[in-house]
């Protein structure tokens, strides 16, 4: 039976309710169970042959080169110009072949070396999943984050660095780009309350109502007196105004998009 390349112990993750009911879950994620603990199955396995936990992967990685054997784990997308890193990744969901973690790697490693972005980073995920009330409660956050218990710590950022960063690995993505391609009408709304020079009136009730009782408005036009993030653009130079898809102009009045000058 094979075992992690790196710390020789079965390829197995045990996991306790905790991590099914609260915190930031890791992709090593709950089986469901509601009490107890489970083991569920940690296997990466990459196209070298090497296996390894995911977690341990993460901590030993080298760009493109398996930190077991050192063989080139890069292979070339069907575009013909990107890399991949491919593995079968059996974990609680199941297996998953020829699943490409290269942008997972290549994350975490940007992560190691710029811990301090770890915060703006979890900003811009919970802006392509539309989660406003993780967006609120990271942004309201005082920035006091010590758990005792070993677990990961965002570290403090200023809430206009986190509002206007933009995405280094991902075409300098801000939030707003984020959630604008991602079509999450609720968390645009709510970034362009607290970061943007719209008006008011522009909002439609239903938005101030629901972001009144979310809290969000002790936030209402905090920053937009110092950055108006309907202006930052992307590597390509596009504003997210100039990324709305027809899709989106069907469901939102993308004319708040842009700034009139």
């Amino acid at each position: 039976m094979a075992t992690c390349a790196t710390c020789h112990k079965k390829l197995e993750l045990e996991i306790t309710n905790e991590d099914a009911t609260g915190g930031y879950e890791t992709t090593e994620g709950p089986s469901g169970s509601i009490t107890g603990t489970t083991i569920v199955p940690d296997d990466v396995e990459l196209n070298c042959g090497c296996h390894f936990h995911w977690q341990c992967l993460l901590d030993a990685y080298q760009i493109t080169q398996c930190p077991n054997c050192s063989q080139n784990i890069a292979t070339v997308a069907n575009s013909g110009v990107d890399e991949q890193v491919l593995c079968n990744l059996h974990n609680e969901g199941g297996l998953q072949e020829s699943l490409d973690i290269l942008p997972l790697l290549a994350e975490e490693s940007y992560l190691r070396a710029y811990p301090e972005e770890r915060k703006a980073r979890a900003f811009l995920e919970f802006c392509k999943e539309g989660d406003v009330q993780a967006i609120f409660d990271l942004l309201d956050d005082d920035g006091e984050e010590d758990d005792g218990d070993g677990a990961e710590i965002l570290v403090p950022m200023e809430i206009a660095d986190v509002l206007q960063y933009q995405d280094p690995l991902g075409s300098l993505y801000s939030g707003l780009h984020t959630a604008v391609t991602s079509e999450k009408v609720e968390a645009i709304w709510l970034l362009l309350l607290i970061a943007s020079g719209l008006e008011l009136h522009r909002f439609p009730p239903p938005v101030l109502q629901a972001a009144e009782q979310l809290g969000a408005d002790r936030l209402f036009g905090v920053h937009s007196e110092l950055l108006d993030i309907r202006t930052l653009k992307d590597a390509d130079g596009q504003t997210a105004a100039m990324l709305a898809s027809p899709n989106l102009s069907r469901i939102f009045d993308t004319s708040v998009l842009s700034v009139i000058a």
